[in-house]
């Protein structure tokens, strides 16, 4: 498997792993857990995990002097848009707050065209809108009361937030860390922004039930540390705009399921939504090949003649 087909699985792991997020946090929620203390287990459980297989492979926990900084904001970052992805849970429905995050792949691309001069081609364009058109058929709306300002904002944070860190990983300082050393780092420095919102410890809500304990382990695991290190690992590979893209594959996670799972109906409408999510990853994926194999079906038909030039009456007069 070649860099470029590695970095595409890789998106594709990051993007259903982090669709995981609602299925492992709402029934937290309903048991009475705050985000600050959801998102504090997350991260702190995810931490030994990446230390463990860092030390497996004899990776050096060393910094460089200038690495230090980058990587606390990019973990405060991370922290941030978790921080406020899982709050907004508590104003609007998850499925709701899913597809307004998408917009961040829209983020990316503008910050890679205007920033750092990316070509910004129809073809992203186009990925980008299908994305978009089939994550609105996959959100079921009800007669529920209207969006939640609140709600809205706390997305918008969030989608920033992490297009900002998108972007940055994939800049020269941070660009040569170790993929597992980053994730490392990025999630131990953004564990200090839930311990200073849980005053230390003092106002930390803890579980009660076992099975609960098995949530946030599987917050800490599948989201969290799988999550991270495939986005960080496809992004290096095939860059932030494909990377951010293939985040359409999130909301099919909880499609997946809802149908699976908790018994939901397959309907024309999420059918569509899930054709135009595939056909939006397909392309990005083709990627420049796919003029390529335009040229190559034109080929197969020969060239039609020219029009000629038909002599007007006043020829013949």
């Amino acid at each position: 498997m070649n860099v470029k087909a590695k970095g595409y699985v890789l998106g594709a792991v990051a993007a259903a792993t982090y669709g995981m997020n609602p299925l492992f946090a709402l029934p937290l929620y309903e048991a009475g857990m705050n985000p600050d203390s959801v998102l504090f287990f997350r991260y702190l459980f995810a931490i030994p995990v990446l230390g463990i297989m860092l030390k497996a492979r004899g990776r050096s926990f060393k910094l460089k002097k200038q690495e230090i900084l980058p990587l606390i904001i990019m973990g405060l970052l991370v922290a941030l848009s978790s921080l406020t992805l899982f709050q907004s849970y508590n104003y609007m429905e998850a499925g709701i707050a899913s597809t307004l995050l998408f917009v961040y792949p829209i983020m990316v691309a503008l910050i890679m065209a205007i920033l750092f001069k990316e070509k910004l081609t129809i073809q992203t364009i186009l990925c980008i809108m299908l994305a978009l058109g089939g994550i609105g058929l996959l959100y079921k709306g009800g007669d529920g009361p209207p969006l939640n300002l609140t709600g809205i904002m706390l997305v918008m944070v969030s989608a920033l937030s992490y297009a900002i860190y998108i972007v940055s990983v994939n800049r020269p300082k941070l660009k040569d860390i170790a993929t597992l050393k980053l994730t490392f780092y990025v999630l131990l420095f953004g564990l200090s922004l839930f311990f200073v919102r849980v005053d230390f410890g003092q106002s930390l809500h803890v579980v009660d039930t076992w099975y609960l304990w098995g949530n946030l382990v599987a917050l800490a695991i599948f989201p969290t540390a799988i999550s991270f290190l495939c986005t960080t690992q496809a992004i290096q590979y095939i860059g932030s705009t494909p990377t951010a893209i293939l985040g359409a594959l999130e909301p099919l996670t909880a499609v997946f399921f809802g149908v699976t799972v908790f018994g939901e109906s397959l309907t024309l409408r999420l059918s569509c939504g899930i054709l135009m999510i595939i056909l939006a990853v397909t392309l990005i994926i083709a990627g420049s090949n796919v003029t390529t194999y335009l040229v190559r079906f034109r080929k197969l038909f020969p060239k039609l003649p020219l029009k000629r030039n038909i002599p007007s009456r006043n020829s013949y007069k």
